[in-house]
């Protein structure tokens, strides 16, 4: 069906959905919202090949500028600017300079690119893995259920987060002469308990990791040690690579002393960490308004600042939160139309231009969500209000 609001156009195909007891086998076990509602939407987003591939080079490109956006602010010491820790600046220095810190995966948020609307960049999660699960398996196991997999995904997030995984050893392009290489690599991943989500998260990203070719292992976050300089242990065992859930910046305004540790560790060269401590900079939306400042009126890009931009319609977000927290839509006087409520008031605010999601019938808006793992590699899309918030539903898609 086509449903249609204004000059926003979604294609939607009805699904059948994808049994609990299914998706618990998978490991999947946040497939129902707090007020019981199914989280994985029963209908897909149907694209074009056209479309599709829009998403990926605009991804591309966009991944290439933060490159150089980062590179700016490092040359030009503008961390404070940006709102980064004073206490990951040298971690994120060392981190930048050095190749054989990878960035694993990221994911770009972004409005437009369905029915001729220009695509335009929101913001880059370049350190969270939030919906890689729904991306790379449960989108792939809907078209499997419904009979689709002649039809196809814009979706090879699995395969490129194995092949990311082996560049790390690598550090190229070329992931030929991984397999001679990578025996005598452990690979540590861990989350914090009570959080089967993130939990399940990071194990599928220890089996990918398995995949690609390391020796691994999983520990909850209270039973890893950390020496600055003899690097990260579980028990008498020493990991030279290190994937963490928990953000950066978290670990900065939190852990304070961790931060010194894991500082000290990437300069004693003890341990690589994943993702590394400069995709703090990707994080950080007020890359955004260096973004701008770099690329004005870039095609890809909303107009962004620290001050309330004059006479538009604009959002108002934290540097750092997450799930829609005290986001705010300002009309052109810079007054309050729409608010979300968070543990985020207090960071600095960036302001960036307002512009439209695509809807369907009920009003709801779709967010396209591409990750990029060397490469943009995998797409999915958030369905929800004006402001998406940790209400919000996944929604698969199908290119037609």
């Amino acid at each position: 069906m086509v449903v249609q609001v204004g000059s926003s156009v979604v294609k939607l195909q009805k699904t059948t959905p994808l049994s609990t007891e299914y998706l618990e086998s998978l490991g999947f076990v946040w497939h129902t919202d707090s007020d019981e509602s199914a989280y994985i939407s029963d209908e897909l987003v149907v694209l074009t090949k056209a479309e599709a591939e829009a998403y990926y080079k605009a991804t591309n490109t966009l991944y290439n500028m933060y490159v150089e956006a980062a590179e700016y602010v490092i040359k030009n010491n503008l961390f404070h600017e940006i709102g980064i820790p004073f206490n990951l600046v040298e971690a994120i220095k060392e981190s930048w300079e050095n190749d054989v810190h990878w960035h694993l995966y990221g994911r770009f948020d972004l409005a437009g690119g369905i029915d001729s609307k220009p695509i335009k960049l929101l913001e880059f999660n370049a350190d969270t893995p939030t919906a890689l699960f729904e991306t790379a398996i449960i989108q792939w196991a809907m078209l499997k259920k419904n009979n689709l997999e002649e039809s196809s995904q814009f979706n090879a997030t699995y395969e490129a987060l194995i092949d990311n995984f082996k560049r790390l050893v690598t550090l190229e392009e070329d992931i030929s002469t991984f397999e001679e290489r990578y025996d005598d690599w452990k690979f540590l991943f861990t989350s914090i308990r009570g959080n089967a989500e993130e939990e399940n998260t990071v194990k599928l990203l220890q089996y990918i990791a398995e995949e690609a070719g390391y020796i691994t292992e999983f520990a909850y976050m209270d039973e890893v040690e950390f020496d600055d300089k003899e690097g990260i242990f579980l028990g008498d065992e020493n990991y030279e690579l290190w994937f963490k859930l928990i953000p950066w910046e978290d670990i900065a305004l939190e852990e304070s002393d961790l931060a010194m540790l894991l500082t000290n560790i990437i300069k004693n060269q003890k341990a690589i960490i994943f993702n590394p401590a400069y995709t703090l900079l990707f994080q950080s939306k007020g890359l955004l308004k260096i973004l701008w400042d770099l690329y004005p009126n870039h095609p890809l890009l909303l107009e962004s600042s620290f001050e309330p931009l004059e006479g538009q319609k604009q959002v108002k977000k934290p540097i750092f939160g997450r799930e829609g927290g005290n986001v705010s839509i300002l009309d052109e006087n810079a007054s309050e139309l729409e608010s979300v409520e968070g543990d985020y008031a207090n960071h600095k605010m960036l302001y960036q231009a307002y512009t439209e999601l695509a809807t369907d019938t009920q009003g709801n808006s779709y967010q396209a969500g591409v990750f990029y793992a060397y490469e943009a590699c995998g797409l999915g899309f958030r369905k929800g209000g004006r402001i998406l918030d940790n209400m919000s539903k996944f929604v698969g898609h199908v290119v037609r």
